[in-house]
């Protein structure tokens, strides 16, 4: 390591349990805090991962690699802004702070642009759940009553979701027949042969892993066989 070398701290979050399980979002993020690191020849002392609400602004996690920027005096590093907040006041409050960032995205350190950045963050997440209250109170207008309907549409997507998958069955069997298991072998396989995607398109890693764990949760509950 030089003597000038930057030094970094990684921090990546998700909002689901599902998503650090099956990778998905944290394989991105952590891709780009790679190249990221590479192109700028620093070094990337420590990778903080929390699995929590972007609403939520006190998270364990998150203080312990504030804490570790603190006390080694390095860089927070972040795929994207909304991973850390999408609260103005603490960007804000951060930014007040003696904790170096980068969002990777907009590595800009402009004080004006991460507060606009903040306020378009916090709109969305404001006009988001708006949309869903006003689709919630329009049901319950109608009459509908909205958790079971909300688990009766719940059911009826993942059977559907499930009847496409079993579509592609044989080709999986196929190729697991093949040695072919991973999700990156199986998605380059596919594409190698022109199988497209439930919406016509190549497969990407996303698709891939969700078609997978279909099948397999198909055979297990007893939807389906090898």
């Amino acid at each position: 390591m030089t003597e000038n070398k930057r030094l970094y701290v990684s921090y990546l979050r998700v909002s689901t349990r599902r998503q650090q399980e099956s990778g998905l979002g944290l394989e991105a993020q952590r891709e780009r805090v790679r190249q990221f690191t590479c192109q700028t020849g620093g070094e990337l002392l420590a990778e903080f991962v929390e699995t929590e609400s972007g609403k939520k602004n006190d998270r364990k996690i998150l203080n312990e690699a504030l804490n570790y920027c603190r006390r080694s005096k390095t860089t927070l590093v972040l795929a994207k802004l909304d991973r850390l907040s999408r609260s103005v006041h603490f960007i804000s409050g951060l930014m007040e702070s003696k904790v170096d960032f980068i969002d990777i995205e907009n590595p800009s350190k402009d004080p004006l642009w991460l507060h606009l950045r903040a306020v378009i963050g916090e709109h969305e997440l404001r006009m988001i759940s708006a949309r869903t209250k006003d689709a919630l109170r329009a049901a319950a207008a109608r009459g509908v009553e909205i958790g079971a309907t909300g688990k009766v549409l719940a059911r009826r997507y993942r059977a559907e979701a499930q009847e496409r998958a079993e579509e592609y069955r044989p080709v999986i069997a196929e190729l697991r027949s093949l040695g072919l298991t991973t999700v990156r072998d199986t998605m380059a396989e596919l594409n190698v042969r022109g199988v497209l995607s439930p919406g016509g398109t190549r497969w990407h890693y996303r698709a891939t892993w969700k078609l997978l764990t279909r099948l397999r949760e198909g055979v297990e509950g007893g939807g389906g066989t090898e």
